[in-house]
């Protein structure tokens, strides 16, 4: 099993660096976020005892149950999941970063509680760019005055934005709602909005990483080709399938 993660991560850094090269980009610019969703904290571990520095979850039960067996380790954890309101104070006893922030009252709750914790955080803004129901996000449209509101609360500290890309089998399906991302950050560049020169870009996962890096993304986050498939959401473990 510890073969078979470090053979994956292999795999993966060899498709970031392909990527990066048929893109002219440089590999230092891309950073590996490992997915951690529904894997389990021993499996997590193979991979950042491989040298892997940061990881993403989905739920703050996971964060919690994790952290035990993950503490001390060098890791950074960014919460990249729906976040309710209720949840923010439980959240922010684990993560350095936000990347799912969608929402002025989710803003206006964790800066709240940010100040009584005399701390800042890092956030970025999540976008709808594929315009599913399904999915979280803000609409493109809404972006730069999102961001201005934003701006009001000094323990926000906006580093980029983030969507989940159509996933199809189909290149020309998946790429529009990944270059949108890029097409909204250079909107933003162009309003020059204080603070907001250097924003960074998650996107692409295990399907469509090449694209994403093609389109500027800066964090991949990728999770079944390096642990494997995980079923309906469950914590199952399948040795036999890296994609």
């Amino acid at each position: 099993m510890n073969e078979m993660i470090i053979s994956n991560l292999k795999e993966v850094h060899n498709r970031i660096e392909a990527a990066c090269k048929l893109s002219g980009r440089n590999t230092n610019d891309v950073q590996l976020l490992l997915a951690t969703k529904t894997v389990p904290a021993d499996k997590i571990k193979i991979a950042i005892e491989a040298g892997e520095t940061l990881m993403g979850e989905n739920k703050m039960q996971e964060l919690r149950d994790k952290d035990f067996d993950l503490k001390g380790l060098n890791i950074e954890r960014h919460f990249i999941g729906h976040l309710q309101t209720n949840k923010i104070k439980d959240v922010l006893k684990y993560v350095s970063c936000i990347q799912s922030l969608d929402r002025l009252n989710l803003a206006q709750e964790l800066d709240k509680q940010l100040q009584k914790e005399g701390r800042n955080l890092d956030v970025f803004i999540q976008v709808n760019t594929s315009f599913e129901e399904s999915k979280f996000g803000l609409p493109p449209h809404e972006v730069i005055s999102f961001i201005r509101e934003i701006k009001k609360y000094g323990t926000l500290k906006i580093k980029g934005l983030m969507t989940i890309g159509l996933l199809d089998v189909e290149k020309e399906k998946m790429l529009p709602s990944l270059r949108l991302l890029r097409e909204i950050r250079d909107d933003i560049y162009n309003a020059k909005i204080e603070g907001t020169g250097d924003l960074k870009l998650s996107m692409g996962m295990s399907q469509d990483l090449e694209l994403a890096i093609a389109e500027g993304s800066n964090l991949v986050r990728i999770g079944t080709s390096i642990f494997g498939n995980r079923f309906l959401g469950k914590d199952i473990w399948n040795e036999n399938i890296a994609e």
